[in-house]
């Protein structure tokens, strides 16, 4: 691709914006105070609108905040009520149950003593009523 008429083609185009932005400048306005007064006068209505705009979004800010605590401190208050409930609830189930008769150490105590008694007894029933010669005692 040749790059000279490529290039005409880019200055051309650029050239055509700054000639109609020139057009628009050299145009005589009828009247020029009226044109700013107008505009000035746009500016201000802009500004006022914007103003009230701000002043609203303020307003829906603090009341979305307002709202969003009272929900937060009634969620937190049931929530509060529900663990006093449960907890209740559980007082209740813990008075119910019996006491139990021994601790866990106890237990495991009680069930070694048992099988050791077991084996005792099984040791005696299979040694039967003879008696033999001990010969390791010499």
């Amino acid at each position: 691709m040749r790059q000279g008429p490529l290039s005409l083609l880019l200055a051309a185009l650029l050239m055509t914006g700054q000639l109609h932005a020139e057009e628009l400048s050299a145009a005589p306005d009828s009247n020029p105070p009226l044109a700013a007064t107008a505009t000035q006068m746009q500016i201000d209505a802009l500004e006022q609108r914007l103003a009230e705009s701000e002043q609203r979004r303020a307003e829906l800010a603090a009341q979305l905040q307002s709202t969003g605590g009272e929900r937060e401190n009634a969620q937190l208050t049931r929530l509060r009520q529900d663990n006093q409930r449960l907890k209740l609830q559980l007082k209740q189930a813990q008075a119910e149950q019996p006491a139990r008769l021994l601790s866990e150490q106890q237990l495991w105590f009680v069930v070694g003593a048992g099988v050791a008694l077991i084996a005792l007894l099984c040791g005696a029933m299979l040694r039967g009523r003879r008696r033999t010669r001990r010969e390791w005692i010499n």
